[in-house]
């Protein structure tokens, strides 16, 4: 299945990066990686994850508190955002 991430979800995992790189050096490729491995499970079994929202499903990345919202329909599969889990919820929803 095609993955494509909307422009506000790149953005999410841009500003995560940055973030924990600015932290500890080499701490930002290892979240890179994990949002790579979230991007692989979705793609693999892309319904065994649950609803969080409507049709809005959630894949948490793992050892960072952040998951993948994202839609998966009609043969491709879309990422909404990429968001930290203290966030507010319903900050995202407006982006389905």
């Amino acid at each position: 299945m095609h993955i494509r991430f909307r422009l506000e979800a790149r953005l999410d995992v841009l500003e995560a990066r940055r973030w924990y790189e600015s932290r500890v050096p080499g701490l930002g490729s290892e979240f890179a990686r994990a949002v790579d491995g979230a991007v692989a499970a979705i793609r693999r079994f892309p319904e065994s994850h649950p609803y969080v929202y409507r049709k809005v499903r959630k894949a948490i990345l793992r050892r960072f508190p952040y998951a993948l919202l994202y839609v998966a329909e009609e043969g491709e599969i879309t990422v909404l955002a990429c968001f930290h889990h203290r966030r507010d919820p319903n900050s995202w929803i407006e982006r389905t």
